[in-house]
């Protein structure tokens, strides 16, 4: 995933703190955090041996605004794809449109709002559009169509 030992273990630790942050009270992290070096050594030598496999997801409904199934990853799995987004957010960065702006570092619901207030300006027609859980079909369809 890195170089070294100790960039690894950087990186893992910052990949811990990102996942924990706003949830070090839920069980499963504080957990995790008990026996932290533990976790993070075992993590780091499952990556660099490419033995890891991410755990199952648990899967919820929420109904706020609307019903939807939330399906969450085991918090470890949650600090490897931080550790993942740390290494590839940069490389991929620079190839997004510069008007993408959901999960995004600097970017978000608020600037979002800016551009399409300055596009509105600019543009005397806008194409309205309601893609109702379309993640949750596209994924679907994609895993179904990979078997």
């Amino acid at each position: 995933m890195l170089a070294g030992r100790s960039e690894e273990w950087r990186s893992l630790l910052l990949a811990y703190r990102r996942a924990s942050k706003g949830k070090r009270g839920h069980r499963n992290v504080a957990a995790f955090e008990y026996r932290l070096e533990e976790h993070l050594i075992a993590l780091r030598d499952e990556l660099v041996a490419r033995t890891y496999r991410p755990g199952p997801y648990t899967s919820f409904w929420i109904h706020e605004p609307k019903r939807r199934l939330i399906s969450a990853a085991p918090f470890r799995d949650r600090v490897v794809h931080h550790a993942l987004c740390n290494v590839i957010e940069p490389i991929f960065e620079r190839s997004f449109v510069a008007d993408s702006f959901a999960n995004r570092i600097g970017k978000g619901t608020h600037r979002a709002l800016d551009r399409v207030q300055q596009l509105a300006r600019r543009h005397r027609y806008v194409l309205q559009a309601d893609v109702r859980s379309s993640q949750a079909s596209i994924t679907t369809r994609c895993a179904s169509s990979s078997r």
